[in-house]
């Protein structure tokens, strides 16, 4: 089934790549089985562009309320993240209080998780001049002003029209998506 995107529509967009160690086609198939053994998987990430709190859930809970499903697309990229590849054991929605993360689901290397399911590989153009920034500081900014250097995460928005300045931008090569599902983002720790 081919992703469509429609204007009002909200994604997260994640440049995804090796993590902790890992290659990206095994976390592929590792977090596919999880989902089948779970019903969901936490797919692992750091940085404070898209916090949980702050930024996910509420993003994401707006788009619920509208009855839409709120998407992960992935691109690939060229990753060396060499953190340790030790089990987040607990997740939070508030960083107060702790639940124990299932067994049959491993977050590695990440401060903060996303709840999704049905992770699968499909490919196509994204272009970022399309969307808009959902909220916070840099809320109504295009999505191609805003993914540069650095940043390689955000919550957007589909938007009816191209932000023509930002439209020089060549669209980015998706290849992997996932529906985002309830409580959408947590914060992961190891107790030991």
């Amino acid at each position: 089934m081919a992703l469509i995107l429609k204007p009002g529509q909200g994604v997260l967009y994640m440049k995804v790549g090796n993590h902790a160690q890992e290659p990206l086609d095994q976390i592929i198939a590792r977090k596919s089985r999880e989902i089948e053994e779970a019903g969901f998987s936490l797919w692992g990430y750091g940085g404070n562009t898209c916090h949980p709190e702050k930024m996910v859930q509420p993003f994401a809970r707006s788009y619920e309320r509208r009855g839409d499903v709120i998407y992960l697309c992935m691109e690939p990229m060229e990753s060396k993240h060499f953190a340790d590849p030790i089990r987040a054991d607990e997740c939070s929605i508030d960083g107060i209080t702790w639940d124990e993360i299932p067994p049959q689901i491993n977050v590695r290397g990440s401060r903060y998780a996303l709840a999704i399911k049905n992770l699968r590989e499909e490919e196509f153009d994204f272009d970022l001049a399309t969307t808009r920034v959902a909220l916070g500081n840099s809320v109504g900014l295009s999505g191609s002003r805003y993914i540069r250097g650095r940043v390689d995460k955000a919550c957007l928005e589909i938007r009816e029209e191209a932000d023509i300045a930002g439209a020089a931008q060549q669209a980015v090569r998706i290849r992997l998506i996932a529906e985002l599902v309830a409580p959408y983002a947590v914060y992961v720790r190891n107790r030991g």
